[in-house]
């Protein structure tokens, strides 16, 4: 059975930023493969970071000549300059044992089953600042691990769209697509309305 690339999510309050992007990696030194660009279809670079456990996949596995859908984690410092880490790669075909090879079908309409498509990103956290004029909004990123409450677990990614303020501190879950180096809203959705602690 074929899993989807972005899993469902299992809390309620679950925080996340995690898409996935159709390119060829390419490392900056052949001796060190965990620094690069990603080059999505459109010949677009974008400084890219292999995370550990997908080290080892990358170097047992993958032709790095060809293109790949890597689930990638997004960072960025404002909407224009996207940076990801690969956490791992979606290859339904080549890096499982599928049963029935005869069925194999093209990945992007195995993706569109999950309702997914090349470029998307969910993206859940709390609203923590709007910025009306440049039509673009900040969100929070909380480390999953709650026992370990350091301040550098948690991170903003910068997101273009329109929100309003009303919802400012909220915790939203988004359905976001990446245009260049430009993280989109699509869709979002209020899950809790709370108020920050801070």
């Amino acid at each position: 059975m074929i899993k989807s690339p972005i899993q469902k999510v299992t809390n309620k309050l679950q925080y996340r930023a995690i898409g996935i992007v159709n390119g060829v990696y390419t490392p900056h030194d052949k001796e060190q493969l965990n620094r690069g660009t990603l080059i999505d279809k459109k010949g677009q670079k974008i400084e890219t970071v292999v995370l550990g456990k997908a080290l080892s996949l990358i170097r047992k596995y993958i032709d790095l000549k060809k293109s790949y859908f890597w689930i990638v984690y997004p960072k960025n410092k404002n909407t224009q300059n996207l940076h990801l880490q690969i956490s791992g790669v979606w290859e339904p075909y080549e890096l499982n044992e599928i049963e029935n090879q005869n069925s194999k079908r093209n990945n992007l309409e195995v993706l569109k089953e999950f309702k997914l498509t090349d470029n998307y990103f969910s993206i859940r956290g709390e609203l923590v600042y709007i910025n009306t004029e440049k039509k673009e909004f900040i969100i929070k990123i909380c480390s999953s691990n709650q026992s370990n409450k350091l301040k550098n677990n948690n991170f903003k990614l910068v997101i273009e769209g329109e929100l309003s303020l009303d919802i400012l501190r909220n915790f939203l879950s988004l359905e976001v697509v990446r245009e260049g180096t430009t993280l989109r809203m699509v869709t979002y959705e209020v899950v809790e309305e709370f108020l920050s602690k801070k």
